[in-house]
Parts: C-alpha cells; sequence; structure tokens
C-alpha cells in the first residue's frame, strides 16, 4: 500500500501533466470526490493535491467552491512572462558564477534529449523538455528560492502557452538552448541574459488568443491514461 505522500506525489504528477497538456482544460472542475476515488485518497489529501497545484498557478480553488483549472488572462500570461524573464537574468547570473564541466555535460545531455524527441516527432515529450531545461538551469544556480519561485512560473507558463500558442518548431527552441550553453561557457553574463530575454520572447510571441469553447472533458479516463504514466 502506497504511503500517503505517495499519493499525493502521483496525483500531483497526474493531474499538473495533464493540466499542461492540456488534456484537462483551462476552466474544468475538479471535484474532490472523483479524484478522491480515482487515487484512493481521503478529501484531506486531495485538498493538500490542489493546494501544491494552486501554489503553481495551475488551480484555482474557493472557498467552499470546486475546483477549477485555471483560466490566466492574456494580460495575467504577459505578467507572468515579465516576471519569468526576471527571475531567468538572475538564474544566468548564477549558472555562470558556478560553470563547471560537470554543468556543461548536464546541460548539453538535456539538449540531446530534446533533439532526440523531435527526431521522433514526440510533442508531447518536446513541449516538457522544453520546460524542463529552464528548470535544470535554476538547479544548477544553487539557490533554493531561486529554483522554488521558478519552477512556480515555468508551470503557470506552460499553461499559458498550452492555451494560447499557435504550432510551432521546436527546432528554434533546441537551437536557442545550445546557445544559451554557448554563452554560459563563454562566460559571457550580458550575451548570456540578452539571449534568454529573446529566448523567451519568442515563446511568448507564440501565444495566440482562441476564443473556442472546449468540451467538457470526461476527468477519469483522463486520470487513468496520466496516473498511469505517472506512476511509471
Amino acid at each position: 500500500m502506497s504511503s500517503n505522500s505517495d499519493r499525493v506525489d502521483i496525483a500531483h504528477r497526474t493531474l499538473r501533466q495533464a493540466i499542461i497538456e492540456q488534456a484537462i482544460k483551462a476552466g474544468t472542475k475538479l471535484p474532490e470526490d472523483e479524484i478522491g476515488k480515482h487515487f484512493s485518497m481521503s478529501r484531506t489529501l486531495v485538498r493538500a493535491v490542489l493546494a501544491k497545484l494552486q501554489a503553481q498557478g495551475l488551480v484555482d480553488t474557493y472557498h467552499k467552491r470546486t475546483a477549477t483549472v485555471a483560466q490566466p488572462s492574456l494580460e495575467e500570461a504577459r505578467d507572468a512572462f515579465a516576471v519569468r524573464r526576471a527571475l531567468e537574468r538572475e538564474v544566468m547570473k548564477a549558472v555562470a558564477k558556478r560553470w563547471s564541466p560537470a554543468i556543461e555535460k548536464s546541460l548539453r545531455e538535456h539538449v540531446q534529449e530534446e533533439e532526440a524527441a523531435h527526431a521522433k516527432g514526440d510533442v508531447r515529450l518536446s513541449t516538457r523538455l522544453a520546460g524542463e531545461f529552464h528548470l535544470k538551469l535554476a538547479d544548477l544556480a544553487g539557490n533554493a528560492l531561486l529554483e522554488r519561485y521558478l519552477s512556480e512560473l515555468v508551470s503557470r507558463c506552460s499553461l499559458i502557452l498550452a492555451m494560447y500558442s499557435r504550432p510551432h518548431s521546436s527546432e528554434c527552441a533546441i537551437s536557442e538552448h545550445s546557445g544559451l550553453i554557448a554563452a554560459l561557457k563563454k562566460g559571457d553574463i550580458t550575451a548570456a541574459e540578452r539571449l534568454m530575454d529573446d529566448h523567451l520572447s519568442s515563446v511568448e510571441s507564440r501565444a495566440l488568443f482562441e476564443d473556442e469553447p472546449a468540451a467538457e472533458p470526461d476527468l477519469g479516463s483522463i486520470l487513468s491514461r496520466f496516473s498511469a504514466r505517472a506512476a511509471g
């Protein structure tokens, strides 16, 4: 039998990935009883999962009302990317100061994973790896608080892109990630900050407003599909 913490972790990862990949659409209700039944969890544990998702900007919860997947407006999206750019500049400075062959190896191996996913045409994996590149940079910065805040913003921005972005090639993101590594290796912090700003501006520019109402999904079947992946 899984411990409560394991169940919370699996439920959190399942819902987070399903939301970011937009299998569960923005505005979808997340009933505590249905989630609890699926994961064999009490309402108390379900609320802990929803609280973690709310902290990451993925879920909105209201007093005595059913939680829903967040629906950030375009103005909120712009605000999120503005704050993210500021934090990512600090990440560039911190990683440049701590640069080592081990850091370079870690980042280049990640880019190789991105290239492999792109070669296979795995859009889902490519999208996930693109976001994880930034989380890896934050981890390598050696600042736990900076990593925490950036992790929340990356999740929020992933939801925003899932809601508003138009189709695009992942090749540009991969080449931009490689450019960031090259600037960091040279110790050129100014170039690294500029490249990161340009990269995030490029990512943000892919967001377009789409005013098409989505059909209410079958939450149970979605959770079955994503929980199998999260538990693996």
